[in-house]
């Protein structure tokens, strides 16, 4: 056989038309389209901030598909056919220029996202996200009702828990800065109360610590550590001043932990999957030492020193 141009047309319509059947038609007619156990329908605000989200392309730079390889990323679930049953067009992407949004509802309170929106290096001082303050506070709410509807039933138990949270938070806030040290502080856990900062403070270590700060921190509570960085004026309760800690029982160990898991109800996120240990130790010992004012970092009790401590 020749090759000629019409059989070149003829194989290319062939090879189209197979292409089509298999990758369109056939899973059309066998994918299963039953609801998943999380599967529920969308609001009408939902909704409209789902239309917002395609208008904008947040498809080409978030994808909304967890996968077994995911694993790794600190996924907790992997996505099914059936939740996407109502979504046309499904939006899983391929992107992943920014984080996968497919279980980010209740990952934070209205108002981080409503910062975010406005200017994403407020709250990810390294976000290469554009901004989104052209649009009317209307649309930006529509959007965060989207987002946090990610995750669907799953999405819901979270966002319940995170307004239980900032409605003690914000209690605690008004009545004061005493009252609310208090309140932060209750809810570490005992064990981390008592656990001083174990790395010694070294220049080197403040250095670090200070660019950690500013990569994830200063967005929020400001350079100086008063709360008062460009996202304060979309937060409430507002990012905590560090400067109120001082004499006020605050220990390597709470700060340790609230950085690591964030605070809920807040807008103070886990860092957890950002931040390895020494890092988050370094963080707490720059925002002791220069906000705070008061560092316990390397007193007792202290185990062995690590091998390239000073």
């Amino acid at each position: 056989m020749k090759m000629s141009p019409k059989v070149v047309v003829i194989g290319s319509v062939i090879i189209l038309f197979t292409i089509v059947l298999i990758m369109v038609v056939t899973p059309w007619f066998t994918v299963d389209r039953n609801p998943s156990e999380i599967f529920r329908s969308r609001s009408e605000l939902e909704a409209a901030g789902r239309k917002l989200y395609i208008a904008n392309g947040c498809v080409y730079c978030h994808s909304q598909s967890v996968r077994t390889v995911d694993w790794g990323m600190g996924a907790e679930r992997i996505a099914q056919v059936g939740d996407y049953v109502e979504d046309l067009p499904i939006l899983l992407g391929s992107q992943r220029t920014g984080p996968d949004l497919s279980q980010d509802g209740g990952e934070h309170p209205d108002d981080w996202h409503v910062a975010h929106f406005m200017n994403p290096r407020s709250t990810r001082t390294l976000s290469i996200m554009p901004r989104f303050n052209f649009l009317e506070r209307e649309n930006i709410d529509a959007l965060t009702a989207y987002v946090q509807s990610l995750g669907l039933k799953d999405a819901d138990r979270r966002m319940r828990r995170q307004r239980e949270w900032k409605a003690v938070l914000i209690e605690a806030y008004e009545a004061g800065p005493e009252k609310n040290v208090e309140i932060l502080h209750a809810h570490v856990p005992e064990g981390w109360r008592n656990v001083p900062n174990p790395y010694p403070t070294t220049p080197a270590g403040l250095a670090r610590g200070h660019k950690i700060y500013q990569d994830f921190c200063l967005g929020c509570h400001g350079p100086v550590g008063d709360g008062m960085g460009p996202a304060q004026p979309y937060i409430y309760p507002p990012p905590l001043n560090f400067t109120i800690l001082k004499d006020r029982g605050v220990s390597g160990g709470i700060i340790y932990y609230q950085i690591m898991n964030g605070i809920t109800g807040s807008a103070m996120p886990y860092f957890k999957k950002d931040l390895e240990s020494e890092k988050i130790w370094e963080v707490g010992n720059y925002v002791a030492e220069y906000f705070i004012n008061q560092s316990d970092a390397n007193t007792e009790p202290r185990g062995i020193d690590a091998a390239y401590e000073p």
